[in-house]
């Protein structure tokens, strides 16, 4: 043990509070952002296209660099990309709050999607290069609920902030947070990187191009259908860059991305079943948020509240989850953790409009408790098969492949959404009525039917969207039980020695 103990660096804990920060920091003001979208748009004169690229220029920059900025981390040092995103991110968070139109908000919107990409994968890799494996899962745990505290309180951060200043105090919190973690990344953070390798040009441009229009075929589902013109032309693009890309890495003598990981069990297992999850969780919150607003009449705030079960739910989870992965092993308690998840969206899936909240708080408390278990768990299986001179690009595929799946769950759960909302409607609505509920509403003026029949509509459709959810995180639970593989303790183990795979992984060549 004394050997293990001698080469932990002794800053570890003090290293994943600025990893949790530089992650909160994302979280943060992705969904607040959502909260604060009403005024910032109405401020501004924005349209309801400007809206939508307000929302969705982040996503398509962000999947598309993701690739390229876990390479980057891995050859020029991965606290040195972090801190460079930090410092972009937080710098187009305060160019922000300055904007006075659309266009100026996109370009600093895609410049934090620009800054995001270059965090997001350098966080995981450094934590799985600081933390040996004795460790790595109560690291990820507690950064896992970081996270799950972020997703769950910045809706409540952001109406709270709408309330009492503007809507530019949203993009304003993200500065002392980025300072914070930069400062502290500099003074706590060693800097770590793969060997030198040739670069790979080809392979970031081929990534980027096939992620950014892959992601923007998924987003323009719901408006345009998935093989209308234009769209066909995204996803034909998405297909030849994609393929390319995967060929170009399996012939380049140095390729960008190992894709040999998906040749170990646990990688593909964990990735795939994680992103099955993410299809499934994809319009939770979109969902959930309209239905404690326009049914059961909650303010954004209160709303925001309603999610404290799902909060509290996975900090037990995590600790739980985290207390006996050494002694079950992560196959059990992803496999366990996603049948309750998968529970919990059928319970969903019953909410009427006179369900009142009993029902989805008691949902999301399971919903809350199974990710906690289950998440942490397939990320540190994962993440514990990624080799540490790999360990930026190999975080960053994980990262890439769950955001694809989270875009492709918000359009298929908000196309079904809006659609079955449609066709459950009267057929005597008016024709605006029964496009959404909240424009059914806004109709109304007092007239008490069209608002029941709207409410009855909404509970309809999103009882379907929570069927597609269970059957998606039921079929991940499945994927995790039939392909991951725990490990087993090798001779010596108990000293602190690494654990022995449980059957022989292929190996991973760089």
């Amino acid at each position: 043990m004394e050997t293990v103990t001698e080469t932990r660096d002794p800053r570890r804990w003090w290293i994943l509070i600025v990893l949790c920060l530089s992650s909160l920091v994302l979280v943060v003001d992705s969904m607040a952002l959502t909260v604060g979208v009403p005024s910032m748009t109405a401020d501004i004169g924005a349209s309801a296209q400007d809206t939508q690229w307000i929302l969705d220029s982040y996503i398509l920059v962000f999947a598309g660099l993701l690739l390229t900025s876990g390479s980057l981390g891995d050859r020029f040092g991965r606290r040195k990309v972090m801190i460079i995103g930090l410092l972009l991110f937080g710098a187009a968070s305060l160019a922000a709050t300055f904007c006075t139109n659309p266009g100026e908000v996109i370009a600093a919107r895609i410049a934090m999607g620009v800054g995001g990409a270059l965090i997001m994968p350098s966080t995981l890799s450094i934590l799985i290069t600081v933390f040996d494996e004795q460790e790595r899962g109560r690291a990820m745990a507690v950064w896992s609920s970081v996270t799950m505290l972020g997703l769950v309180g910045s809706p409540v951060l952001g109406g709270v902030l709408i309330d009492h200043f503007s809507w530019h105090s949203i993009f304003f919190i993200n500065v002392p947070v980025v300072a914070l973690a930069v400062l502290a990344g500099l003074t706590l953070m060693p800097e770590s990187k793969g060997p030198w390798q040739k670069a790979d040009p080809l392979g970031a441009v081929l990534s980027a191009v096939g992620m950014t229009a892959l992601v923007w075929w998924i987003i323009e589902i719901p408006q345009h259908g998935a093989f209308g013109g234009r769209a066909l032309i995204t996803l034909a693009v998405a297909v030849v860059a994609l393929v390319g890309f995967v060929v170009r890495e399996n012939t380049a003598a140095a390729p960008m991305v190992p894709l040999a990981l998906f040749k170990h069990r646990n990688f593909s297992g964990g990735s795939l079943s994680l992103t099955l999850v993410q299809i499934g969780n994809g319009g939770l919150l979109l969902v959930l948020t309209q239905y404690l607003q326009f049914v059961l009449g909650y303010s954004p705030i209160k709303a925001g509240l309603a999610f404290v079960p799902l909060a509290v739910a996975a900090l037990v989870g995590n600790v739980v989850g985290s207390g006996l992965a050494a002694k079950t092993g992560n196959r059990l308690l992803v496999t366990a953790g996603m049948i309750v998840m998968a529970g919990a969206f059928a319970l969903l899936t019953s909410v009427s409009p006179d369900t009142g909240f009993t029902l989805p708080a008691v949902a999301l408390g399971l919903l809350g408790l199974g990710a906690g278990v289950a998440m942490p768990a397939a990320i540190g299986a994962l993440m514990g098969t990624i080799p540490p001179e790999k360990a930026g690009v190999g975080s960053a595929l994980n990262d890439t492949i769950q955001q694809a799946g989270t875009a492709l769950g918000i359009a298929i759960l908000g196309s079904l959404l809006s659609s079955g909302f449609a066709r459950e409607m009267p057929a005597d609505a008016p024709g605006q009525a029964k496009r959404s509920i909240a424009d059914a509403l806004s109709l109304a003026h007092g007239d008490t039917g069209l608002i029941r029949a709207a409410r009855d509509a909404f509970t309809s459709s999103m009882s379907t969207t929570f069927t597609i959810s269970a059957i998606g995180v039921l079929a991940a639970a499945v994927l995790a039980a039939l392909v991951m593989r725990d490990t087993r303790p090798e001779p010596g183990a108990e000293s602190g020695t690494a654990a022995a795979p449980a059957e022989e992984e292929p190996e991973l060549v760089a």
